[in-house]
């Protein structure tokens, strides 16, 4: 006796109705998959297999050129901490280059922001003037300001009598040090500029109004409104100086080479010496990965800083 089993319609259409959702989202994950494959893919090529490669290497001795890659576990960490006196003065010299070139690049990044928010004729021609200079190249940028440096400040000097003029700006281990601090924040303060100048164009304006109405000052409008309701921007604006700031490396080489006498030496000159003009590059990588966690630490726990106060305000 043979049993026949049915298929209602209701079952039917359960069954097309799962079938046509299992097309949908397969069709998602493809379109995903499409636009952001190739984006992942190159991000796994070019920044993470390098990173853990040179994870792999930081333990080794490995020169770069030769195909034997010695396995010495923590040799190279160990010679760092104890027989490379050098690597800790660059840090030291990148650690008080990064707290000066912070404050000074966002504090003009802000003030010309504040300047050329206003209602101002010249404001978009001065935007532009103020950001090109973070569209030329270090080196290049570099470069130019060694000639200003050394020969347009000694004409000046020479014309006007004025001792500012007169200094070794390049020369001396302290004018060296604020030389690229100077360099550097007029590079980036226009890049900070514009992070700024977005973010007050969002301030709504009612209670700017509201608070001029009830008799505020303009220093209580930017302490009290302004500033509390743009903190996204200065976090932004803080990781993004902060992270510039220790990477420093064409600017500086190109206006100093690390001297006088290895004085403005920054990390990055003094790894990129030791991997590639010393041949250590195991030990230049276990330099640059210690150099990696430094950064990741002050630039964590400056963002959670920051976003605690926007959270507050």
């Amino acid at each position: 006796m043979e049993t026949k089993i049915e298929i209602g319609e209701p079952a039917v259409k359960s069954e097309v109705k799962t079938l046509s959702r299992k097309k949908a989202n397969l069709k998602k994950i493809l379109t995903y998959g499409a636009f952001v494959g190739p984006a992942l893919l190159f991000f796994l090529v070019i920044q993470i297999i390098p990173f853990l490669m040179g994870i792999y290497y930081s333990f080794t001795s490995w020169n770069g050129v030769s195909s034997v890659v010695e396995w010495v576990g923590l040799e190279n960490y160990i010679k760092i901490f104890k027989n490379d006196p050098k690597f800790f003065d660059s840090f030291i010299f990148t650690t008080k280059f990064m707290l000066a070139s912070v404050i000074i690049s966002n504090l003009l990044g802000f003030g010309l922001a504040l300047l050329l928010n206003a209602a101002l004729k010249s404001r978009n021609l001065l935007r532009t003037v103020f950001f090109i200079p973070n569209v030329i190249g270090g080196l290049l940028l570099g470069f130019i300001w060694q000639f200003i440096f050394v020969k347009g400040f000694a004409a000046i000097g020479n014309l006007t009598d004025l001792s500012v003029f007169k200094l070794p700006w390049l020369g001396d281990e302290t004018t060296a040090f604020w030389g690229i601090v100077i360099v550097f924040a007029w590079q980036i303060s226009g890049y900070m500029m514009v992070i700024y100048i977005a973010a007050l164009q969002g301030v709504d304006q009612t209670l700017l109004e509201a608070a001029k109405i009830d008799g505020a000052s303009s220093w209580t409008l930017l302490t009290k409104i302004i500033i509390p309701l743009i903190l996204p921007a200065f976090t932004i604006c803080f990781f993004l100086t902060i992270s510039m700031a220790f990477k420093i490396f064409d600017l500086n080489i190109s206006l100093t080479g690390g001297g006088p006498f290895n004085s403005t030496q920054s990390v990055a000159i003094n790894i990129y010496q030791e991997a590639f003009q010393n041949n250590r590059y195991g030990l230049g990588t276990a330099k640059s990965i210690l150099f990696f966690l430094v950064v990741a630490i002050f630039t964590t726990v400056q963002v959670m800083m920051t976003k605690k106060r926007e959270v507050e305000a």
